[in-house]
């Protein structure tokens, strides 16, 4: 029997974390797992009751590949057959989950969200991220590659746990603690041979006075590049 795991990394997002909570309690379809990276502002002090919803407590921010290892390390344990990434800030629909699990269920091994794709969407994107991840990231990591791809840095997707069991993908990577394991693990999906499918999906920024990301300029930027510099230039593995 198939069985899902939504996987959820939360640092202050105060009521966005809420939100999400009650958005994706589809208990039938999967079970969540929150990652509380060492949050301050107790948004995460209640979570919803349910044997379906798990939650591990970082006593200091660790980031988000950190956070993204914790729920991987703990599908692997828990035999589960897939992860479904979602954003701890409000941004991911709860109606594309199954445009994620349908294509796992069709075979693929990595399913990538695009809000690029026919049938995506987006808003309240700021315009300088729009150029970004609609245009800059995407080609970049496209070269690279060698498969074209719409939505390059977009968390929002499912992957088979399986595929965690290639030697080739090494998560446990201190360089990879930060924004640099989304890219990373998308780009050995890929290269690594893997069935890999980016499917339609909306992604709605929250309002700017409640923090539409926690991405510093130029830092955390180069940290979402860097792994395209890395790979391509044969440094890391």
């Amino acid at each position: 029997m198939e069985k899902y795991l939504v996987g959820i990394c939360a640092f202050n997002e105060g009521a966005k974390i809420k939100r999400v909570m009650t958005k994706f309690a589809d208990y039938g379809l999967y079970e969540v797992l929150v990652i509380d990276d060492g949050s301050t502002d107790g948004s995460l002090s209640v979570v919803l009751s349910h044997e379906a919803v798990t939650l591990i407590r970082n006593e200091q921010n660790r980031g988000a590949g950190y956070g993204t290892r914790q729920i991987v390390n703990y599908a692997r344990q828990n035999h589960y057959t897939a992860v479904i990434f979602v954003s701890g800030n409000d941004k991911d629909s709860p109606a594309d989950v199954a445009k994620l699990k349908d294509a796992i269920e069709a075979g693929y091994d990595f399913v990538q969200g695009s809000r690029y794709l026919p049938g995506g969407g987006h808003g309240g994107m700021p315009l300088y991220r729009m150029l970004t991840t609609q245009y800059i990231h995407p080609w970049l990591f496209s070269l690279i590659t060698g498969k074209r791809i719409t939505d390059s840095t977009n968390g929002f997707r499912a992957v088979r746990v399986n595929m965690f069991n290639d030697r080739r993908i090494n998560l446990n990577q201190p360089w990879l603690d930060h924004y640099e394991l989304e890219p990373y693990l998308f780009y050995k999906a890929i290269t690594c041979g893997y069935k890999v499918k980016e499917v339609p999906v909306t992604k709605i920024y929250p309002k700017k006075a409640e923090g539409y990301t926690k991405m510093r300029p130029f830092i955390d930027w180069w940290s979402i590049l860097r792994p395209l510099v890395y790979l391509g230039l044969r440094i890391k593995k």
